[in-house]
């Protein structure tokens, strides 16, 4: 049988002692943490475990002997290294020895109370103590196909892990402490700036008690009666930006919560959100700057009505082009003159509409770049809402061409069923039989000629501003991409992954460092990372979505029939 011995590399030059760590039965392997100097006393290093014990609530005992001598190693340390195995009686003992500058180890271990004793093959694996005990074990994701042999070594490496993780409180002593015990093993040069680290700590009790009573005043408004109402009530569900700076107070609220985080996965969710929202608002004031530099404020408002009209004068001229004879095709005149007069003057109004704003719009823009200090994702949704606005007039045409489209779909498809003799029952949902008199055929064939010939001047109309309101949509489609994107992507843990890669570990793999016969194996355990899709796909934020999540073939149902395509999703709707 093969007992594999963990060694923490960091102990390679310890002084001669004994050493603590875990052992696991299941596995047949030894995890050493610590190494314990000469001279100690037995009842205090017993009384010690027992204290690490009850804290980690991990099984730490006296393993076996570590002897690093060197000269030759004298016979009285080799006794008295094996004498000590009767004192903290541990089965199997391991004495691990390097002598001199040798580069090979001797390793081997002693069962004195079994009554058959093997000769085990032994393994010594040297790890990094530090980068174990901060890096975070993930398991194997599902889409593998060997996917239950990967759990399976997963679930060993995982015990290692967090025996060395758990037994921090295990590192906070040293053979500099003046104390009975003097430990080796992985010890920083001191917390990293850490009289900062704590006066930083003890500022953020307030602030964060400060923020998150704001937070609650500023929930309990949104959460009032006042905003249930129609008017107010509507525009929250429909705005982006609304939606948008609901789902940033959820993440404040997420981050000032007092609750300490219960694993590593809510742990590295706030400081993802942290860090998306540190990003976020770092943007929109660099691009706050950027608009109220130069007086760009100013002279995008000086651009934006010109644009405006040209936009509404190339309505105006396509709207004249499909009056006429569009690409050679004769449509019904009447109809034709009617849809066009009434599109003209929904035009008219809207030119209007915008020349009685323009001596406000700059100062509407000088307001609206402030909200940029809340953050690059608010002022892109500020953004979508003000294309939605300015094209309002497009948004019109398209719901008139899209219901008389739908109308006369609908009338035909149920004018089809009465030459047929059938009929839609709405009580089951169904089309049954049915049986009708002359009349009933005669103006049902009336009205199906009409519609049929209305059909093409109305279906033109139709495509025409579907195409110019789907060409508005795809333009807030890609700014709603752009927020989710922000939104969703986990920065901390992609800047983790490319600084710290061993924090964030997917497995391991091991480098044969020396082999020889009759000495131990010596392997090298290194922390593979995971990949950038592993550490986006496990870590990534949940985000809203304003745009239903419609299939491409419900899309195209959609448009054929006339129904609307609302940029927004409705309560109780379905999603994919």
């Amino acid at each position: 049988m093969v007992l594999k011995v963990f060694f923490p590399s960091c102990c390679s030059s310890a002084e001669s002692g004994i050493l603590i760590g875990r052992w696991i039965s299941e596995q047949n392997s030894a995890v050493i943490l610590a190494v314990v100097h000469f001279p100690f006393i037995p009842v205090q290093v017993k009384q010690y475990l027992s204290e690490v014990q009850q804290v980690t609530k991990v099984s730490v005992s006296v393993l076996g002997s570590w002897s690093n001598s060197k000269q030759e190693k004298e016979e009285s340390l080799s006794e008295f290294l094996e004498d000590l195995g009767t004192i903290f009686s541990h089965e199997p003992w391991i004495q691990i020895s390097k002598e001199g500058d040798s580069k090979f180890w001797s390793c081997s271990t002693l069962q004195k109370h079994s009554n058959n004793p093997k000769e085990e093959e032994i393994i010594l694996v040297y790890y990094d103590q530090r980068k174990v005990m901060l890096s975070h074990l993930h398991p194997p994701l599902a889409t593998a196909p060997s996917t239950d042999h990967k759990a399976d070594d997963a679930s060993k490496l995982s015990a290692v892990f967090d025996t060395v993780a758990k037994s921090k409180i295990l590192f906070m002593t040293d053979r500099y402490d003046d104390g009975p015990i003097k430990l080796t093993h992985w010890q920083s040069d001191g917390v990293e700036a850490s009289i900062i680290v704590e006066l930083m700590k003890q500022a953020s009790v307030p602030a964060c008690m400060l923020l998150t009573f704001l937070l609650s005043l500023i929930s309990g408004i949104c959460r009032s009666r006042v905003l249930k109402f129609w008017p107010l009530s509507f525009l929250w569900s429909k705005l982006s930006t609304c939606e948008q700076l609901g789902h940033r107070l959820q993440h404040l609220q997420v981050i000032s919560s007092n609750k300490k985080a219960q694993n590593q996965t809510q742990l590295m969710r706030k400081a993802n959100i942290f860090v998306s929202l540190l990003i976020d608002v770092a943007l929109g004031i660099l691009l706050m700057s950027w608009l109220y530099r130069k007086n760009r404020i100013g002279h995008l408002a000086d651009t934006l009505i010109p644009v405006a009209d040209h936009v509404a004068e190339e309505l105006q001229d396509l709207l004249q082009w499909l009056m006429g004879a569009p690409a050679g095709l004769k449509m019904n005149r009447a109809l034709d003159q009617v849809l066009g007069r009434f599109f003209l003057y929904h035009i008219h109004l809207w030119i209007s509409y915008i020349h009685l704003m323009s001596p406000f719009i700059e100062m509407i823009l000088w307001y609206v770049g402030l909200s940029a200090c809340l953050g690059l994702t608010v002022a892109l949704c500020i953004l979508s809402d003000i294309i939605a606005l300015l094209t309002f007039h497009i948004y019109c045409f398209y719901v008139y061409g899209a219901r008389l489209y739908c109308l006369k779909i609908y009338g035909l498809s149920s004018l089809w069923r009465l030459f047929r003799g059938k009929k839609w029952n709405v009580l089951r949902q169904r089309v049954d039989s049915c049986s009708y008199d002359l009349d009933q055929l005669f103006i049902g064939t009336l009205l199906f000629t009409i519609l049929l010939f209305l059909l093409p001047t109305t279906a033109l109309y139709y495509l025409v501003f579907t195409l110019l309101r789907l060409l508005v949509v795809i333009v807030q489609g890609l700014i709603h991409l752009l927020v989710d994107l922000i939104d969703s992507l986990p920065l901390y843990s992609i800047i983790l992954r490319l600084c710290r890669s061993y924090r964030l570990a997917a497995g391991v793999k091991f480098r044969v460092l020396e082999q020889q016969d009759g000495k131990p194996l010596r392997l090298l355990m290194q922390i593979n990372p995971l990949s950038y899709g592993s550490v986006i796909q496990t870590y990534r934020l949940p985000t809203y979505s304003c745009y239903p999540k419609d299939s491409w073939t419900s899309l195209c149902k959609k448009l054929f029939l006339g129904e609307l395509i609302y940029p927004w999703k409705h309560k109780g709707e379905k999603q994919d």
